[in-house]
């Protein structure tokens, strides 16, 4: 109610005021969407350098500098439809955080699109993976996040791969570029129902190779979890646990390539802007172009 007693909606008016960031090629609203971008600002179980909570944001900003056309795909991401429905309230709880990322992701997996996740930290990838029965999952990972509890948590972001083995069953989960790994973990029984692919194993063997043993064990939906600290420091810094020893860029990118076709839920997690040089989220920027690239160039090749 105003001073002389009238009513006003002023919504149009102040909208024209703030800067509601998203993702730069983000033009559709989530009826026409395919793909739906969402960030999750949570960061509160993390172990070491914290900071993921501002990680959402600083991938969009990145991701203005990028061209809407991308040459290596021929795909103009402006007649892809894409929403961005900004980043979910940052909560304090974990437990309270996966749970409203369960709910989130029900929706668009109801709605048969498919959502694109910036963290935050990993364990809100259990949110999403609570939605889903007969998938595979494929990690990109430096450590085997395979712990039942940290620091007497069981939804630790160290525990997410433990959860998802829960939630999906034995050989049903790949996780590459590991190579940190406790003793408590790699004692477990129930270690060797996930396949650790290690950053060595991909040198060794070469990057190709590794997505034929994928391909050759999935044949159904994939769901793909980037952590940025499974991509050597040299290429990602910015990151909440940096190991040294690590993936190269352009392997996830051949495994993104690949798998593309086949991922209906992805997410990028454990950017901490604070630490990074501006390189890990704009990695993280191309990352998200690559797969929605290559999925739509995959698809169109297929409807001519």
């Amino acid at each position: 109610m105003g001073s002389n007693g009238k009513e006003k909606n002023n919504a149009a008016e102040l909208n024209g005021h703030f800067n509601h960031l998203k993702i730069a090629d983000a033009t559709n609203d989530y009826g026409t969407a395919d793909y739906v971008i969402f960030g999750v600002p949570f960061d509160n179980t993390s172990s070491y350098r914290r900071g993921s909570r501002l990680a959402p944001n600083s991938i969009r900003i990145a991701y203005d500098n990028l061209e809407s056309y991308e040459v290596n795909y021929g795909i103009d991401f402006g007649e892809c439809n894409i929403a961005d429905l900004g980043d979910l309230p940052a909560y304090e709880d974990v437990n309270y955080t996966i749970s409203e990322v369960e709910d989130v992701t029900r929706l668009i997996f109801n709605d048969k699109k498919i959502p694109i996740m910036l963290g935050g930290e990993h364990s809100i990838t259990i949110g999403a993976i609570r939605n889903l029965k007969d998938v595979d999952m494929v990690i990109i990972d430096a450590h085997s996040d395979f712990r039942d509890s940290y620091f007497e948590n069981k939804f630790n972001h160290a525990c997410v791969t433990r959860r998802a083995l829960e939630m999906l069953g034995r050989d049903k989960i790949i996780s590459i570029g590991t190579r940190s790994t406790s003793r408590e973990e790699i004692e477990s029984e129930a270690y060797k129902n996930v396949r650790f692919v290690s950053a060595n194993e991909v040198r060794l063997k070469g990057i190709k190779n590794i997505i034929n043993e994928i391909k050759s064990k999935f044949d159904k939906n994939i769901y793909f979890s980037i952590d940025m600290d499974g991509i050597d420091p040299a290429y990602a810094p910015g990151v909440g646990t940096p190991e040294p020893y690590g993936l190269l860029a352009n392997d996830v990118k051949e495994i993104i390539n690949a798998l593309a076709d086949k991922i209906i839920g992805f997410d990028i997690v454990e950017i901490t802007p604070l630490y990074d040089n501006g390189n890990t989220s704009m990695l993280a920027a191309k990352f998200i172009q690559d797969f929605i690239a290559s999925r739509e160039n995959i698809l169109k090749n297929f409807k001519n």
